[in-house]
């Protein structure tokens, strides 16, 4: 039987819908998904287009795996839901890795070290934790942040708990006075203090947090992602990327420069 050219055409879109998601890497894409209002870890600069400390990570690990990666706008929590239906392949927010995580997710290995801290209004006489008792506390919904005090309320006598689904949104009731704290990762709201002014971290929650790229669970090219990352470690790449964003070096034994093997549940 010969084949016309609309038979094969017909062939080739049936092999293209067999492939699934193999077809994806063969494009020689990564899909990738991403808060768009995490400075410095990842936003959207004035053109639309994503910048940040991760995503120089994550577009770095994607070029030496020989992909090109393709980066979407998705909440917080919407992150989670992509990686699990395989919507995208990584996700990037400063994602802590945690067990409870690694139960339906798969991480590379750490590639950042943080803790959370307790932010208020600069002329607010709240000091630090000792000062939250009976207060309204502003979490990121869905974040470390958001576990920490749901699982701490009883013990520090935290009175109500509101969920934002945006940082600006959160520090924007908190200027406003509808909360009278905000608890979440340090590094995040330093960064946004610089622009949004009025507010001050006053304590600090040692937490031993560290982030890394998150993946559909037991992804086919976590080994890959992990071993670009282990490279960037190792030849100075992810110091420098550190440095652009951070403006200082990666402290000394921190994940940013120390190789680490991939998280285990």
């Amino acid at each position: 039987m010969s084949l016309t050219r609309r038979n094969l055409l017909a062939l080739a879109a049936a092999i293209g819908l067999a492939g699934g998601v193999s077809t994806a890497y063969a494009a020689d894409v990564l899909n990738v998904g991403s808060y768009p209002s995490n400075p410095p870890f990842e936003y959207k600069n004035d053109s639309g287009t994503f910048e940040g400390f991760e995503v120089d990570i994550v577009t770095e690990a994607a070029k030496r795996i020989g992909l090109k990666p393709e980066i979407a706008d998705y909440g917080f929590q919407a992150l989670f839901a992509g990686t699990t239906s395989k919507r995208i392949d990584v996700a990037i927010s400063s994602i802590t890795i945690t067990p409870d995580r690694l139960k339906s997710q798969s991480f590379t290995q750490p590639y950042y070290d943080s803790d959370m801290g307790v932010a208020t209004k600069t002329d607010s006489d709240i000091k630090g934790l000792g000062d939250l008792k009976g207060k309204t506390i502003g979490v990121l919904s869905g974040s470390t942040g958001d576990k920490w005090v749901k699982d701490n309320t009883a013990a520090n006598g935290f009175g109500d708990v509101k969920g934002y689904n945006a940082q600006q949104e959160m520090f924007l009731d908190l200027g406003a006075g509808r909360v009278d704290a905000v608890i979440s990762d340090i590094p995040g709201m330093e960064y946004l203090f610089v622009k949004m002014k009025g507010f001050a971290v006053k304590d600090r929650i040692k937490t031993g947090e560290q982030y890394g790229l998150m993946m559909t669970k037991d992804h086919p090219l976590l080994e890959k992602m992990n071993g670009a990352i282990t490279e960037m470690k190792k030849d100075g790449t992810l110091a420098a990327i550190h440095k652009k964003w951070f403006g200082s070096d990666a402290p000394a034994g921190s994940s940013t420069i120390t190789e680490l093997p991939i998280p285990k549940a």
